[in-house]
């Protein structure tokens, strides 16, 4: 099926940030695979592909999980919680990422060779702090995929960073290269979200 300019407009402007959902709504594994499998067609940073997720579904540990992420109603109501990390050596699976795009016939072995090497010198080299501006960057990218192709399945969705990062990477007993980065409700919404305006145009470009 063929997604239309108009049909992406649509879904840009239709989605919004839901708080309010149905209870008790289960969304398929089938459907939720799919959803990230489009979703991961994301670019980033030389195609390290940093994400991970962990989906949460089972109803405790949404209700412990709201404990951790200031009371949010939403993290417990909606129908999964999809925990967007990052991970700070993602550049580790180059020889694999690199591997396939020469199996695919996408590039040639002596380039895939050379992406390998260099992305291991680079990425491997790089202080945590600016490996996670990388990464951060790269999470946010395919996290708007999500909420936008979850909008296109019938699902509404809420991104929200306000949690504590530490203690949740203590309770689901994260390895320590990988960071929580977002957390995002989907659901069926049982309440409308509010609206939201934006900033003129005019106010935030400029053509040089």
């Amino acid at each position: 099926m063929t997604t239309t300019l108009k049909t992406i407009e649509q879904l840009m402007h239709e989605r919004n940030s839901v708080r309010k959902y149905k209870e008790g709504v289960v969304i398929p594994h089938e459907k939720l695979h799919t959803l990230l499998q489009n979703a991961i067609s994301a670019p980033s940073s030389s195609n390290m592909q940093p994400w991970r997720f962990i989906v949460i579904e089972d109803q405790q540990v949404k209700k412990e999980l709201r404990e951790i992420a200031n009371n949010q109603e939403q993290v417990e109501t909606s129908s999964a919680i999809i925990a967007v990390l990052g991970d700070l050596e993602m550049y580790k699976k180059a020889e694999q990422i690199y591997d396939a795009n020469f199996e695919h016939g996408f590039m040639s072995r002596e380039i895939a060779d050379l992406m390998i090497k260099n992305s291991l010198a680079l990425y491997g080299g790089l202080p945590e702090e600016v490996l996670s501006r990388l990464i951060h960057f790269d999470t946010g990218l395919v996290s708007m995929q999500i909420m936008l192709l979850a909008k296109d399945m019938g699902y509404d969705t809420v991104p929200m960073g306000g949690f504590d990062k530490v203690k949740f990477a203590e309770k689901f007993n994260l390895p320590k290269n990988e960071i929580p980065i977002l957390l995002i409700a989907i659901g069926e919404a049982d309440a409308p979200a509010y609206g939201s305006s934006r900033l003129p145009l005019e106010q935030i470009i400029r053509y040089i």
